[in-house]
């Protein structure tokens, strides 16, 4: 962010736990006040204040912080005592792919939320089973950890084989197979990161 992306020094947040946040992260990173003033240009005595609630900061007061902290304003302004997440899907609830030849099983049990930048499956494949996939968008990589069995995936007419507690990594914006090599049924974990051309 420039400085003039800066939020207009007159434009004011309430945030009831922002005091909370802002002391719990400057702790994590065992700063003093004084120590957080000097790294962020903040004066300690408005840093107190925030940290007991006894002032409604700017927005370019928060970011000047956040910057400082090494974090976000949404983190910073986040709500601190947000109930526990735990989401429940049933077996009978979880998506299920089938591959052409009808031995290769993908259940979806990602977020949905995240599929357009990161994708999970459960992969199971009988003996001799193949998956062949379209490429996905430009920059992915998908990332196969083999729990049970053999695999192999063909890339660009490169092929690598993975067996139990191996990993293989690969480009998969171009078409992809995944073959079960061995004799037994395999089983695999598949995380497909969508924008891992941002992370280069």
């Amino acid at each position: 962010m420039s400085k003039k992306d800066l939020p207009e020094a007159g434009a004011t947040i309430v945030s009831g736990n922002l005091g909370k946040t802002v002391q719990r992260l400057r702790k994590a990173y065992n700063l003093s006040l004084s120590e957080l003033s000097e790294q962020s240009g903040v004066a300690k005595s408005i840093i107190s204040a925030i940290e007991k609630n006894e002032t409604n900061p700017t927005l370019s007061t928060i970011w000047r912080l956040s910057q400082a902290l090494d974090t976000t304003i949404d983190r910073v302004l986040a709500e601190e005592d947000e109930k526990p997440f735990i989401e429940k899907l049933e077996r009978a609830g979880v998506p299920i792919l089938t591959s052409e030849d009808g031995k290769c099983q993908l259940s979806i049990i990602g977020w949905i939320k995240t599929v357009t930048w990161v994708q999970c499956y459960d992969f199971r494949a009988e003996p001799g089973g193949v998956l062949e996939s379209e490429g996905h968008q430009r920059g992915s990589v998908e990332n196969l950890a083999v729990l049970e069995g053999e695999l192999e995936v063909e890339v660009d007419g490169q092929t690598r084989n993975a067996k139990a507690g191996e990993v293989l990594r690969y480009h998969c914006d171009r078409e992809h197979i995944i073959r079960n090599v061995g004799t037994a049924p395999a089983h695999a974990t598949m995380v497909t990161i969508m924008q891992a051309a941002v992370m280069d």
